[in-house]
């Protein structure tokens, strides 16, 4: 299979696993929510899961893949917050956990380029 083909598949694959993770380990999730948010931590935590669980489907199917990837696209813009929180509640935790923290704030931008690539790739292809 080209790569082409299968970097829908991995990014599926990247968005299931992390929405299993949410349902799996929802605890360390909660921890992340920007206080701002109207609601709970754990239902913004379920909500994620779920919309990276929906999402990882839509790529899996060529059909509804473009906007699945679109959708990814602007949901990793989205948690963005999330991961600032995350990094910003982690700086005086040991130097390693501090690091990973800081480290995957500029990962988003891979991860969004990535799912707007599998969009366009997805383009005129049913």
């Amino acid at each position: 299979m080209p790569r082409s083909e299968r970097s829908p598949l991995l990014l599926a694959g990247l968005l299931a696993t992390a929405g299993v993770a949410h349902f799996a380990a929802p605890r360390q999730f909660d921890a992340t929510i920007p206080r701002s948010l109207p609601g709970t931590p754990r239902t913004w935590t379920y909500v994620s899961g779920a919309a990276e669980l929906a999402m990882a489907a839509g790529l899996a199917l060529p059909r509804t893949r473009r906007t699945a990837a679109l959708a990814a696209a602007a949901f990793f813009v989205g948690v963005f917050p999330a991961h600032v929180k995350m990094a910003a509640d982690w700086r005086h935790r040991p130097t390693p956990q501090k690091a990973a923290a800081f480290c995957r704030l500029p990962l988003q931008v891979p991860l969004v380029l990535w799912a707007r690539g599998v969009a366009r790739n997805a383009e005129g292809r049913s």
